[in-house]
């Protein structure tokens, strides 16, 4: 196998072009899910590509309850630094382990404090309007016992008007439905087993915004509308009191210009896919087919040196 072995763990840069096109030329929706997948499996793959290193790496190190033949020369052979890869694998390993239980703790964390916020208010109050003068508004994703909640400050509420008030509220409520924070953690933990990752969460968090401002555009059934109310949200929003909640508007100054711009473009295709015969079509192949190849290539590497270990000794 030799360096091959390693693969799965640079492999996810691959995936990288595809977050671009398909930002590009499809909708947002397929967008979300698409790159939520393609990180998911990736993250896995390197993961488990990490694990079968450690073990054939240490197998052999006094006080490892594992089967020193799991790390016998013929496996070893097939690792190229076995020792040096193995011991790194083990610090590998627990970082992303415990950054993914950090993440965990901080999301359910963040969540029960904005829901604890919101205990006061009436517990059917939909949105709930909090009494502060900084503009934002944000959405509470459900909790064990409470549901999902709208919340938006009176300062954000008094910069619109009525009709700009609908778009965002509409923006918000698609976060809910469509169960935005889903696809947000699922990539935020891939990012935490391999750093590689960590440019498709970006990509996800801006298509989601996206998402929800098409939701937002087809419920109020203005464009035009829904662009206004997004560019003056960021014009005048401050941080959210949460800032890893989905939010209307965010203060940054890149994100927010290209939603403005894709709202007052066309409605983007439903299609799952760009024509094939068109460049941004053959471009999506090529990019497709070096992701299919990444996972296929991490997937193959893991089975390969799980069959070594399963010959060596079985399991």
């Amino acid at each position: 196998m030799g360096l091959f072995v390693f693969l799965p763990l640079v492999l996810p840069l691959t995936a990288l072009p595809i977050a671009r096109l398909t930002e590009q030329h499809l909708h947002p929706r397929a967008t979300t899910r698409l790159l939520t997948l393609l990180a998911v499996v990736l993250g896995l793959c390197s993961t488990l590509c990490l694990g079968l290193l450690m073990v054939v790496g240490t197998a052999q190190l006094p006080g490892n309850p594992l089967p020193d033949a799991w790390s016998d020369p013929e496996v070893r052979a097939a690792v190229p630094y076995a020792e040096i890869a193995g011991s790194t694998a083990v610090a590998a390993l627990a970082a992303a382990f415990a950054a993914c239980s950090g993440a965990l703790r901080r999301h359910r964390r963040i969540r029960a404090r904005a829901h604890h916020a919101l205990a006061a208010l009436p517990p059917r109050s939909d949105p709930a309007i909090l009494p502060d003068e900084d503009p934002y508004a944000y959405a509470v994703p459900a909790a064990p016992g409470r549901p999902g909640r709208v919340v938006v400050s009176r300062g954000m509420l008094r910069s619109l008007d009525d009709n700009e008030q609908r778009a965002l509220f509409a923006h918000e409520r698609a976060h809910l439905t469509c169960r935005h924070h889903r696809y947000l953690l699922a990539v935020r933990l891939a990012g935490c087993l391999n750093p590689l990752l960590l440019p498709l969460r970006s990509a996800v968090t801006f298509s989601t915004e996206r998402w929800a401002d098409e939701e937002a555009a087809h419920v109020v059934g203005d464009r035009l509308l829904t662009a206004r109310a997004v560019g003056r949200a960021a014009l005048i929003g401050r941080a959210a009191p949460y800032p890893e909640l989905a939010h209307f508007a965010a203060t940054e100054a890149g994100p927010v210009p290209r939603r403005v711009a894709a709202l007052l473009a066309p409605v983007p295709p439903a299609r799952s896919w760009p024509p094939a015969l068109t460049p941004a079509g053959i471009a999506a192949l090529f990019a497709a087919a070096g992701t299919a190849a990444s996972a296929l290539a991490s997937l193959n590497s893991v089975v390969a040196l799980f069959l070594i270990l399963k010959a060596a000794t079985p399991l």
